[in-house]
């Protein structure tokens, strides 16, 4: 045998023996997907491993996405959850339609986690809650940014953060303004990918019918 051959025959041999995911796919993606997550959190490779690209479209279907950070991941009913302005792009595309898709990139583990679902607001306790544990400096930003509006320059930005930090130390409180707030994306779908070498990555694919009675995950193993 050529021996080019023969040592990509004995690296094929050593990925069949060793690879990320399981064999067959777990009946529910969830728990795989918050260990990712810590995994990536121990591992202090990234300032925010929850960071997420969140694609929204209008109802015309003009996508755009940004980066948020994920603040919680729930098992049952599968959800995750963010927090933004009520006032901006994003959440002007979400109220007219739902349908978001989100993606996590770990590039230390080579592992991307992806996600679709309907987005809804969180509850104002909820996100009021959230708001109250946040830095004051970050809750003074919330306050203070009139989110995808057109801005004059930086210095008027900041003289409104001062206004306000200064309205709050007077009152002794600084409440979540009603623009501002969290959405629980409640999942339809997950993917999760694994890279492996010669681009023969791992890839499964779960759906579930979120309007079904007792919906339950369907899982496919995808090619790469």
């Amino acid at each position: 045998m050529n021996p080019i051959f023969a040592g990509v025959t004995e690296a094929l041999a050593g990925l069949a023996a060793s690879h990320d995911l399981p064999e067959l796919p777990p009946d529910d993606p969830m728990p795989i997907l918050l260990s990712w997550l810590a995994e990536a959190d121990a591992s202090k490779k990234y300032n925010d491993p929850n960071a997420m690209t969140l694609a929204t479209s209008t109802p015309d279907g003009t996508p755009s996405a940004r980066i948020v950070l994920c603040k919680a991941i729930e098992i049952e009913p599968p959800a995750i959850v963010f927090y933004t302005s009520y006032e901006g792009r994003k959440a002007r595309e979400i109220e007219s339609n739902p349908r978001v898709a989100c993606l996590f990139h770990w590039p230390h583990a080579g592992r991307q986690a992806r996600i679709e679902g309907a987005a809804e607001r969180t509850t104002t306790d909820e996100s009021d809650a959230y708001f109250a544990s946040r830095s004051l400096l970050s809750r003074v930003g919330a306050v203070a940014s009139r989110q995808s509006t057109p801005l004059e320059s930086r210095a008027e930005l900041l003289r409104r953060a001062v206004g306000i930090a200064r309205e709050a130390a007077a009152a002794g409180r600084l409440d979540r303004p009603q623009s501002w707030g969290g959405y629980r994306i409640s999942i339809s779908a997950v993917e999760l990918w694994s890279a492996g070498q010669g681009r023969l990555h791992d890839r499964f694919f779960w759906t579930r019918d979120t309007r079904a009675a007792s919906p339950g995950w369907h899982a496919q193993r995808l090619s790469p």
